[in-house]
């Protein structure tokens, strides 16, 4: 279980970062005390640190130097603060991204998988995802139902792999397109589009028309097929 540290000094926010995380098998780590980050740190060994900008005594900033001449792990700031000013400062401090709040959890989510999966380079190629009989083998790039299967592309697999993650939920367009930016290869609404249409077109000639909807303002889901 890879384990994260919140850096945040609002419990609630704190809160609702760890009870997302725990949900996607993260083992959370809160601070409570500001003054000895570092401390906390290398006793923890954390696989990500997620940092707020404004702390108790020493800053956000301050605290990202620190870690940083110990260790590279993956840090994310996460701050209210929204000038372009505090976004080059976190990178030139040595983070590897940074969220403004307020911030969307599914978003938030996606840009933690990525790093990590980019950081630590994981493969998953004996592991798959389902939505009732519908078996997405990520390693294969197949997607099987029933007694059929087709042959997915690299955006199409991203996009279901996320999808399928989030099965109970909406994901949101842009929550998407980070998971496909993995690579740092140029995605847009329009490139979404065309990957969501297509993708569309496969599942209907294997009898999953249904298999992914869509919500005016929260995005797509998957839902399980009718029998």
């Amino acid at each position: 279980m890879l384990k994260i540290m919140i850096v945040e000094d609002d419990p609630t926010i704190a809160s609702i970062l760890a009870k997302e995380l725990e949900k996607w098998n993260y083992k959370p780590y809160l601070v409570t005390d500001f003054q000895n980050i570092l401390e906390q740190f290398q006793v923890e060994g954390p696989q990500l640190v997620l940092m707020d900008i404004q702390l108790p005594a020493f800053n956000g900033y301050h605290w990202c130097q620190e870690i940083r001449k110990v260790s590279q792990v993956p840090i994310i700031f996460i701050s209210s603060r929204s000038e372009n000013m505090d976004i080059v400062m976190a990178i030139q401090m040595g983070a590897d991204d940074y969220i403004q709040k307020p911030f969307d959890l599914t978003v938030t989510l996606a840009k933690i998988q990525a790093l990590l999966r980019r950081t630590y380079d994981f493969t998953e190629k004996d592991n798959y995802l389902r939505v009732g009989e519908v078996v997405l083998r990520a390693g294969e790039s197949k997607l099987i139902y029933k007694e059929a299967e087709i042959d997915l592309t690299r955006n199409e697999l991203r996009t279901l792999e996320l999808l399928f993650q989030h099965k109970n939920d909406y994901v949101s367009r842009e929550a998407i397109m980070v998971h496909l930016w993995e690579d740092e290869s140029f995605i847009d609404d329009n490139t979404l589009a065309v990957t969501i249409t297509r993708l569309r077109k496969k599942l209907k000639n294997m009898g999953l028309e249904q298999l992914i909807v869509t919500k005016k303002g929260l995005g797509y889901s998957v839902v399980e097929a009718e029998e």
